[in-house]
């Protein structure tokens, strides 16, 4: 029987040699996050880590998440600048991992493509392969899936997945935290990876593109929306190693989809409260010029946008200062904007818990900084 060529997989869309050629083009950064642990190198059905490590652990406890990026890839294919939306899902999936105090191993990825563009996919798993070297963490395995008809050519969507490992006492967590503890906020790059479906709907109302320059903006539009996500993990893991200081830190949270005060009281105990003073930082010029365009306060974006603060850290009153320091040095400038108390009072105003966590009670008090 005489073949049909208008039958062949690539008349249907799918180019295997492209998906060949871009993995060759992020071999070489994702071969960069692997140490001795990582069997079996690249382009496996499955990524293979030695975990003989943990049998050194008293009483090891796995710690896994995953998530994606959301519609900042919509930015980034706007501009056609890829390198940094891999950061962006390194930090929302690793940093999630170090809120119980877990130290991440491993990571993957998958990309899902209307057409594979080696260089475009390359440019994506390099940024995910060098912000996974930054946070210590292997780059075992990922998919990049090609869907014609499905997805438009020229638009992708990034997700992933990670592992991590705690001692079981060593988990922080709400049942830690005390009476007095002091809420410090550590700082945020720009807006993560979350609110971007706000920022969208605010530029398009404005008629404002992309790839405008921007006097309010302090640049071209897009590149300034692509700041990447802040990448916690290896100051917070020095910081938990540390026999002093580790031991002061009761509780994270970091602040990602749901705003300030909804991700911190999902770390607070239940029958806690705590009041963030907003006077003790000023929402990063981004935050303030999209709220302006919006016609809105900055107050109203509250459960949208980080205004500033990616990470709280609970910790001990008496080493509060010390942590404090610590972490600045590390390069995130953090502050005291709150303590925590258990005493009776009117919790009216308050968010109480988030995300099916029955957690604390937790508002956002005062007038910010100018």
């Amino acid at each position: 029987m005489t073949e049909n060529p208008r039958n062949s997989y690539a008349e249907a869309g799918v180019d295997t040699a492209a998906g060949d050629l871009a993995v060759e083009l992020m071999k070489a950064a994702v071969t960069k996050t692997h140490g001795p642990e990582v069997l079996g190198g690249v382009g496996g059905f499955a990524g293979l880590f030695d975990v003989s490590a943990l049998t050194s652990f008293r009483h090891p406890l796995l710690a896994t998440s995953t998530d994606g990026v959301g519609t900042k890839v919509a930015i980034a294919q706007a501009i056609d600048k890829h390198d940094t939306i891999g950061q962006d899902l390194v930090g929302m999936v690793v940093d999630d991992i170090v809120v119980v105090g877990a130290k991440p191993l491993f990571m993957t990825d998958y990309i899902a493509c209307g057409k594979v563009v080696p260089e475009r996919i390359a440019a994506i798993v390099t940024g995910i392969a060098r912000a996974c070297s930054e946070t210590g963490t292997a780059l075992v395995g990922g998919e990049t899936a090609e869907h014609p008809g499905l997805i438009p050519p020229d638009e992708y969507d990034v997700a992933g997945a990670a592992v991590g490992a705690v001692e079981a006492d060593a988990v922080l967590g709400a049942e830690r935290v005390r009476e007095g503890d002091v809420v410090l906020a550590l700082a945020s790059s720009g807006l993560h990876s979350n609110g971007f479906s706000l920022v969208r709907h605010i530029l398009a109302q404005k008629g404002i593109s992309y790839t405008d320059r921007s006097d309010d903006f302090g640049g071209v539009v897009g590149e300034v929306l692509l700041e990447p996500t802040r990448l916690y993990t290896t100051p917070l893991v020095q910081l938990l190693a540390d026999p002093v200081l580790g031991s002061a830190v009761h509780s994270l949270s970091h602040v990602t989809g749901g705003g300030i005060a909804a991700n911190l009281a999902r770390v607070l105990p239940v029958g806690s409260w705590a009041e963030v003073e907003r006077s003790s930082w000023s929402p990063l010029p981004v935050f303030r010029t999209l709220a302006e365009m919006s016609g809105a306060s900055l107050e109203s974006t509250e459960g949208t946008w980080n205004l500033g603060i990616g990470f709280f850290a609970i910790v001990d009153a008496d080493a509060a200062t010390a942590v404090a320091t610590a972490l600045t040095a590390h390069g995130i400038p953090t502050w005291p904007a709150g303590r925590v108390s258990f005493e009776p009072r009117d919790l009216a105003g308050f968010e109480q818990g988030a995300k099916g966590v029955d957690g604390g009670a937790v508002r956002l008090t005062g007038a910010y900084s100018a």
